[in-house]
């Protein structure tokens, strides 16, 4: 799985703590040894969050490798919920490498960030088969709708900074040169007012003529110009 990764924010604290609740609770309502939420990270994928519940094999902060045949990798790229009630009976899920840690079923559903880009994956496992009631899976689809609800929040409020942070960096005494209008950066290089704005805004030029310039510099077309 190989999808760019623009810049995202990180998960703070407040948010990681109110997701271990999550995992804690989806764990307990469904009666299942472990509840995750799964962080992909090219070319790993990241038990981000792992419930605190008996039997649970899984910890936070374990890595695995992608194009192994997990169960959260194939969720990821077909970005659908997946439901394997027993893998030992499944010809497709017989070999994946969670049967060797005891898990033999799983439910889980993707998680997006607001642009689209994987985040990851939200999901449940047992040690036993289990056929996940559709109860079941209403309820992780819609802790899984909470989750990227976190992550639109997040994302949110990362861009609002970078935006507030991109307006700072124009704000102060600009010192620019009174005669050619260029400006002096803090490395003490003189560039064009396009250039230092474009290199510390989002903002982008277009160059045109305005009148007067227009008259000084090309006289034999002013008048024929609107």
């Amino acid at each position: 799985m190989n999808e760019s990764k623009p810049a995202k924010p990180t998960i703070p604290v407040g948010k990681l703590e109110r997701w271990q609740r999550v995992a804690d609770l989806i764990a307990g309502l469904i009666e299942v040894p472990a509840g995750l939420i799964m962080r992909v990270d090219p070319p790993e994928i990241e038990v981000f969050v792992s419930s605190a519940t008996p039997g649970n094999p899984y910890e936070a902060g374990e890595r695995a490798r992608l194009n192994t045949g997990l169960y959260c990798e194939t969720v990821m790229v077909n970005r659908k919920p997946l439901v394997v009630p027993d893998a030992l009976k499944d010809p497709e899920w017989k070999d994946n490498p969670d049967i060797e840690l005891g898990m033999v079923s799983y439910l889980g559903f993707p998680l997006l960030w607001p642009d689209g880009v994987v985040f990851g994956t939200v999901c449940v496992l047992d040690s036993k088969a289990n056929a996940y009631s559709g109860r079941h899976q209403t309820l992780l689809q819609e802790i899984a709708g909470l989750i990227e609800a976190d992550l639109q929040d997040l994302m949110q409020r990362y861009q609002l900074e970078k935006a507030l942070t991109e307006v700072r960096t124009l704000r102060g005494l600009l010192p620019i040169c009174m005669y050619c209008k260029k400006i002096r950066d803090d490395k003490n290089f003189w560039e064009q007012v396009d250039v230092y704005v474009e290199k510390h805004s989002e903002a982008r030029f277009s160059h045109g003529l305005c009148p007067d310039c227009l008259r000084k510099h090309h006289p034999d077309v002013a008048d024929q110009v609107p």
